[in-house]
């Protein structure tokens, strides 16, 4: 497990706590409890894991997946990659490890072994989680399924709306940028917010920067596959813009939550232009050295895309 800053202590340290234990006791024992003591009693869970899977079964009478998912992936371990806090919030990376064996929103089991990343932001006040929002790869998890979104009864998909939240990423580069930064975590805040800017920075990273993980890596993936190329959003999507939800910045590490949004007008690999209107929530996690940006790991909401489009499964090939 890899702490953006081992030796946090204070108020930090005590919500890291908070955040570590509710999620290393789900699927034990003392889960019950530990919810009763870390949940507040207006805790909201903004957006679950498998957002759009839940959302494409409600009311099509398939079983629950249970607790935590704990019906269909009984022998489900959650592997704690990154942490992060600042403020009141927490974030965690982890690996859902598991094996399909339950009726899951609507797939069969099917036996296999999967191993998908999922992203969690958390707020803790006063000792007690009172928001959160999660996000998990479902489209690596149908690839690894081999399973197609269930169809509904009424032959339709149920796609994500378009989101609302967040602040345009000019308007926080200039607050940024209004007073000098106090230290080297508001440098890195303010490089972050810039790279997502209208005119971002070459001279922000480093000589050796490194892409470690794209946003939307399992669309390169299946264009490197099928011969067509790798395209970039930019092109399918000329007017695409973002706004930043959420700056996170301790040690060398920055986490930035943002909304990207955009008109389908180019080609998306081998995808027609649509003329839809689409925009999904992204998580970028930047490390910094010498005050330059290092590499970045970045991580789309790529399936509410796809449904967004008409073709949840067209990374099924």
């Amino acid at each position: 497990m890899n702490h953006a800053d081992k030796n946090r202590t204070g108020e930090l340290a005590r919500n890291v706590a908070v955040a570590l234990r509710f999620k290393k006791s789900q699927g034990t024992k003392d889960m019950p409890q530990v919810e009763k003591e870390v949940l507040a009693h207006n805790y909201d869970r903004v957006r679950g894991g498998n957002f759009h899977l839940a959302g494409n079964a409600r009311d099509q009478g398939s079983p629950h997946p249970g607790m935590y998912l704990r019906t269909a992936f009984p022998d489900r371990v959650d592997v704690i990659e990154q942490v992060i806090a600042d403020g009141d919030r927490v974030g965690l990376l982890f690996r859902v490890t598991a094996t399909h064996t339950g009726n899951f929103f609507g797939i069969p089991p099917t036996g296999r072994r999967v191993d998908v990343y999922e992203v969690a932001m958390l707020r803790i006040v006063n000792g007690q989680m009172v928001e959160g929002w999660f996000m998990m790869d479902e489209a690596e998890l149908l690839r690894q399924l081999g399973a197609k979104v269930p169809p509904r009864k009424d032959g339709q998909t149920v796609a994500p709306p378009l989101p609302v939240a967040g602040e345009d990423v000019d308007a926080i580069v200039q607050r940024l940028s209004s007073t000098p930064p106090v230290s080297q975590r508001d440098r890195n805040k303010l490089i972050a917010a810039r790279s997502r800017s209208s005119v971002p920075s070459k001279e922000d990273r480093a000589a050796d920067f490194r892409q470690q993980r794209f946003g939307f890596q399992h669309l390169r993936d299946y264009g490197k596959l099928h011969g067509l190329g790798e395209l970039t959003l930019d092109t399918a999507f000329p007017d695409r813009s973002d706004k930043i939800e959420v700056l996170m910045a301790e040690g060398d590490q920055v986490w930035m939550r943002f909304n990207t949004s955009g008109t389908h007008r180019g080609n998306l690999y081998g995808l027609a232009p649509t003329g839809r209107r689409v925009g999904v929530p992204v998580v970028a996690i930047m490390h910094f050295a010498d005050g330059k940006w290092k590499d970045t790991w970045t991580f789309a909401d790529e399936l509410g895309l796809l449904l967004q489009l008409g073709v949840p499964n067209l990374l099924l090939g």
